[in-house]
């Protein structure tokens, strides 16, 4: 196919603008494609941080987010919603990122169309369809009729071949998290004000090891949680270490973190971070407690090791090397893996090896060339 391609880019979470953004600055930079970019607004004020700091603007705005909204509404708002914008901008190719249900309604509104898909960060496989859920599933159904499969790994792409995707296909593009993480954390450099909102907290637990947290899983809702917030209080009464936890708005995550964490002295709930001072946390933490998928990208490429508080991960490359450990959600366990990294240097040096060992790489915005290498 020869003359401009006008290449649809949706997405509507903060972890999918972080992962794409890299994509769309090189889109935007490509004389052989008009980037169109729509979001849904699937979080709103948190991706609309990382819009402002990338200096993306999108042409199409769903806002799609409703009080206590079910899955399945969300999802015939996105469908409908989504393929109207694609009845609109008669795109040449769509691209989605993940396994969010953005991208999945976005692949399914393209499929029905017919228009080719590019699915960004193929191939993630846990192996249970209800861990994580519903990402597994989405992520799975993306690959039944992607056009393109840019996989972030070896060990990804080998999983789509063993489904029968056509290897031609498939490419081995690197992480754009990745990406992401080296621009924002170069641009930190130039203008260090970006991230100086956890100074208040740097003087407050200066001399104690910081351990930084995320939590929002949907498959921890309930015992999970409890089981979480019962470690992070009996991490937090060491007096050698202090925790910052930005919260998740989930009112499933907030009530929880809440009743039991509140008030603590070595324990700082605070807000969701923006994308700077997120990567600062980063870079200040010891280590990370995470249920979060990108963190077990994102700690081990800034040299911090990963304790994930789930049974299984899409992401094996990092338990593999060493940067990361499965914990589940059970207080006992968790306590004593933190424990471990604290107190044994043995572990905590092996962690840090295994980070230098894992070679994680960007895409060198490869995704846009096999688009249209010629």
């Amino acid at each position: 196919m020869t003359g401009t391609r006008t290449i649809l880019t949706v997405f509507g979470t903060r972890p999918e603008a972080i992962k794409l953004f890299p994509l769309l600055h090189a889109l935007e930079a490509d004389q052989r494609f008009a980037s169109r970019v729509c979001v849904s607004g699937q979080h709103r004020g948190m991706l609309d941080q990382v819009l402002e700091i990338a200096g993306i603007v999108p042409h199409h705005d769903l806002d799609v987010m409703q009080p206590d909204q079910t899955l399945d509404a969300l999802t015939a708002r996105l469908l409908t919603g989504l393929g109207a914008v694609m009845d609109t901008e008669k795109p040449d190719v769509v691209v989605v990122q993940g396994d969010t249900a953005t991208a999945m309604c976005g692949a399914l509104a393209a499929y029905y169309r017919k228009i080719p898909v590019a699915h960004v960060e193929a191939g993630l496989r846990s192996g249970n369809i209800h861990h994580p859920w519903p990402e597994e599933v989405n992520r799975k159904v993306i690959g039944s009729f992607a056009e393109y499969h840019f996989a972030p790994t070896e060990t990804a792409a080998e999983a789509l071949r063993r489904e029968n995707i056509d290897p031609a296909m498939v490419h081995v593009t690197g992480n754009t998290v990745i990406d992401a993480l080296h621009w924002i954390t170069g641009k930190i450099e130039r203008e260090p004000g970006l991230a100086s909102g956890l100074a208040g907290l740097e003087q407050r637990f200066a001399g104690k090891r910081i351990i930084g947290m995320t939590s929002h899983r949907r498959e921890n809702f309930g015992d999970g949680m409890r089981g979480i917030a019962d470690a992070v209080k009996r991490i937090a009464a060491r007096p050698d270490v202090a925790v910052i936890f930005p919260v998740h708005l989930n009112p499933n995550v907030r009530a929880v973190m809440n009743a039991e964490l509140a008030g603590l002295d070595n324990v700082a709930l605070i807000e969701p971070l923006d994308y700077p001072h997120f990567a600062r946390l980063i870079a200040i933490s010891t280590l990370m407690l995470t249920d979060s998928g990108g963190v077990q990208e994102e700690a081990p490429a800034l040299g911090k090791p990963v304790l994930v508080m789930r049974e299984t991960t899409e992401r094996p490359e990092g338990v593999e090397a060493g940067t990361a450990k499965l914990v589940g959600t059970d207080a006992d366990t968790i306590v004593a893996e933190t424990a471990r990294l604290l107190d044994v240097a043995e572990a905590y040096g092996a962690g840090a090896q295994s980070v230098r060992r894992w070679q994680v790489i960007g895409t060198d915005c490869r995704t846009a060339r096999e688009i249209n290498p010629r």
